[in-house]
């Protein structure tokens, strides 16, 4: 005879089955296409409230890592990072735009402050024949493209966008002195325009006449082979190029650097992949052909760069614009499933890439809110791009999973084993200039996750249900 506690168990027991087969998730109980997937990276809508958060952390980080003023000795302050250099070309450019898009002007007297500086010691340095700043040298003697490209194209941006001026609040210390007078500041003012003129016509010369070519004109080294091209150099000084066209109205300069941009093309675009090689080596039969990723961003870079600068009736503008979207499209179909971009793009057991990765999402976003690609395919790519990116930016501004410099090899153990680090300067100004595009790119589109996937609408979808088809108006209405 069962007992009573033995009875009492059996019916608790028999409870429980039945709660749990009411509870079982099956096709019967359960929407099972509306279950949560277990992303790596935070996936759907995102804000600009959000975003502007990650742009504002990069911003206070950077700002305190790059001082701008002498040291007893004579030299510059040190920083973390070089406010001379190729990578703070970029950051410049980048803090410019951000200024542009946000209305913030905090992020352009950035740039205010530190060019104001570099002009007014600049003639200080070049009175010195025997300085020992290794910085100064770099801006004022430039040796390669690295050197004032990117600085003579951020120079070049800050004259003609009107923000040179010196900034009231700021009391330089350079030298000591009572605090100077409205008409100091303003002779300053003068002084400053006329410094920073010569740095962006010195780094001009040097890009122009000083930099080696190749007999078409088109930018290369003698490393680490002879007559070597780089894709990094169609960023280091095609749209330098491209702007002084702008920058002085020279039309042959657009002609020059479109002219050029199609010889990179011709000799590294790999069709049949749809991305570039890192290096080309003139008159070798046999190319070497590795899919950097950074290396791949200075080009898409350089595209929407140039399609910003040149005239709208330019005859080499179309050719530029199919090429992007050429480029766009192999990217897209390499981007991971975490929104990264590998480092080796064609190559998925190369690790993920954060200042790639920068650089294509800004890239994507400017080139969806210029109307040169639908923002219905490539919103949602630039959006993961960005998810990825944010993961990467710590609490206190720093930018994580950034290749170091790098060189160029001809073997693959080469690009898999580059460190990677926050200190790198490379990600902080493509992680600016993305931010900055989307808060843009979230001002003309409006992201909504349908059916648990992310899609760009063009106009704000107010239906709540989780699962809606469009209405001829474009409204979402929900599906039955």
């Amino acid at each position: 005879m069962m007992t009573r506690m033995r009875y009492l168990s059996l019916i608790l027991l028999l409870a429980f089955a039945g709660i749990a087969k009411a509870q079982e998730v099956n096709d019967m109980t359960t929407p099972l296409h509306l279950l949560k997937p277990d992303y790596k990276i935070p996936y759907g809508e995102t804000t600009k409230q959000e975003v502007s958060d990650a742009l504002e952390r990069i911003f206070r980080y950077v700002d305190s890592e790059t001082p701008y003023a002498l040291k007893a000795d004579g030299t510059l302050e040190r920083g973390a990072f070089r406010i001379g250099s190729y990578e703070w070309g970029i950051t410049y450019q980048a803090l410019l735009y951000a200024a542009k898009v946000t209305g913030n002007r905090k992020y352009s007297d950035y740039v205010a402050k530190r060019f104001d500086f570099i002009a007014k010691v600049a003639p200080k340095f070049r009175k010195q024949k025997n300085h020992k700043d290794a910085q100064m040298e770099q801006i004022l003697y430039p040796r390669a493209l690295d050197d004032c490209g990117t600085m003579c194209t951020a120079m070049m941006k800050y004259v003609k966008s009107g923000e040179g001026r010196l900034v009231k609040s700021e009391e330089w210390r350079v030298e000591s002195g009572a605090r100077k007078t409205e008409g100091q500041m303003r002779n300053g003012k003068q002084a400053t325009k006329i410094e920073l003129e010569w740095v962006i016509d010195n780094y001009y010369t040097f890009i122009d006449k000083g930099q080696y070519r190749l007999a078409d004109r088109t930018f290369a080294r003698h490393r680490p082979q002879r007559n070597t091209i780089w894709l990094d150099d169609m960023y280091m000084g095609i749209p330098t190029v491209a702007y002084r066209g702008i920058y002085t109205g020279d039309s042959k300069c657009f002609d020059e650097a479109t002219t050029m941009f199609k010889n990179f093309v011709r000799r590294m675009w790999v069709p049949e992949k749809g991305i570039y090689r890192h290096g080309y080596v003139e008159g070798l039969a046999d190319q070497p052909t590795y899919h950097w990723a950074r290396a791949n961003g200075w080009a898409i870079l350089t595209t929407v760069e140039l399609l910003d600068m040149l005239p709208k009736g330019h005859p080499d503008r179309p050719f530029i614009l199919e090429q992007l979207r050429k480029h766009a499209r192999g990217l897209a179909a390499l981007q991971s499933s975490e929104g990264f971009w590998h480092q080796l793009l064609d190559r998925n057991d190369s690790y993920l890439e954060t200042s790639a990765t920068a650089i294509y999402t800004y890239c994507l976003a400017h080139a969806v809110c210029e109307g040169w690609l639908d923002g219905i395919t490539y919103g949602p790519v630039a959006q993961l791009g960005w998810s990825a990116l944010e993961t990467q930016i710590t609490k206190d501004g720093r930018v994580k999973g950034t290749c170091v410099g790098t060189g160029m090899a001809f073997d693959p153990a080469f690009y898999y084993y580059r460190p990677v680090s926050a200190a790198a300067a490379h990600g902080y100004g493509p992680a600016i200039w993305a931010a900055a595009e989307m808060l843009r790119l979230l001002d003309q589109w409006h992201p909504r996750t349908n059916d648990s996937g992310l899609h760009y609408y063009e106009q704000e979808q107010t239906n709540p249900s989780p699962l809606f088809y469009l209405t001829e108006d474009g409204k979402g209405e929900a599906v039955k």
